[in-house]
């Protein structure tokens, strides 16, 4: 019988270390000393290591997607349209959740493998014994590396998948490249591009949190750094998954109701 309440309250468990985790993280997060090496290295582990998956993930997924646009469109003879709709598309959902998982795999998953491994051989007590709060050495850089480089990254997919999708509409299938760019131009709104951006902050800061808490909560030698690397990986994606219909049906009011988002340059 003490098995059926199990899953339950193993969830509400984890669930309430996170929380604790994550308020201590934003609660070093202002503290001094700043760690800017650390910051600094983080940035480009997590930015020019992932850039590379990144554009290649974007560019096919502007090709296949322009792809199958282009023939559902062809039905109605709109097939002007298919770059503003990939671009729509790939600025507001595709963009952030994909190179969400696409970090998530590569970034998330070193995460929790390199805290993870600095866990089971005490590294992060003796740094607590020398006086160096693990929280603010370790998890704060990550976080804020990650947080910022989620909307450059997002915004480079979106980028490369746009250059796909032309390369299918244009070079392929002959649109006119003055009409391709023209519908393009009319469609695009800027307020797209910052539910975007704004998506692949909060994914990148889910990302580095919840690896890191994997990390730190690692035990049993080397195969409970890789249990914490699979776990880091799978909570993540799903995290991003469900995040994005939470963050949508939020930000769709305020970016696209213009309640604070109206001052913004069009």
């Amino acid at each position: 019988m003490a098995a059926v309440g199990q899953g339950p309250l193993a969830f509400v468990q984890g669930a309430g270390e996170l929380a604790v985790f994550v308020g201590r993280t934003f609660a070093w997060m202002p503290r001094r000393p700043f760690r800017w090496a650390q910051l600094f290295r983080h940035l480009r582990d997590i930015g020019f290591g992932s850039l590379f998956i990144v554009v290649l993930t974007g560019f096919f997924t502007g090709l296949v997607f322009g792809f199958q646009t282009l023939q559902g469109f062809r039905r109605f003879g709109a097939e002007a349209l298919v770059g503003p709709a990939t671009l729509l598309t790939l600025s507001r959902e595709l963009g952030p959740v994909l190179t969400g998982l696409m970090v998530a795999g590569r970034s998330g998953s070193g995460m929790a493998t390199e805290l993870g491994t600095m866990r089971v051989t005490e590294q992060i007590d003796a740094l607590s014994t020398l006086a160096v709060e693990p929280m603010q050495y370790l998890v704060v850089p990550r976080v804020l590396a990650a947080t910022l480089m989620m909307p450059l990254l997002t915004a480079i997919f979106t980028g490369f998948g746009f250059y796909g999708c032309y390369l299918i509409g244009v070079g392929r299938e002959g649109i006119d490249p003055g009409v391709f760019f023209f519908e393009t131009w009319q469609a695009a709104d800027p307020d797209d591009f910052y539910e975007g951006w704004i998506k692949g902050a909060f994914f990148g800061a889910q990302i580095s949190l919840i690896s890191s808490w994997q990390g730190f909560r690692a035990s049993g030698g080397a195969r409970g750094v890789g249990e914490a690397a699979t776990r880091a990986v799978v909570l993540s994606s799903v995290s991003i998954l469900v995040g994005t219909y939470l963050l949508a049906e939020l930000l769709d009011p305020l970016i696209h109701g213009y309640i604070w988002f109206d001052a913004l340059p069009k």
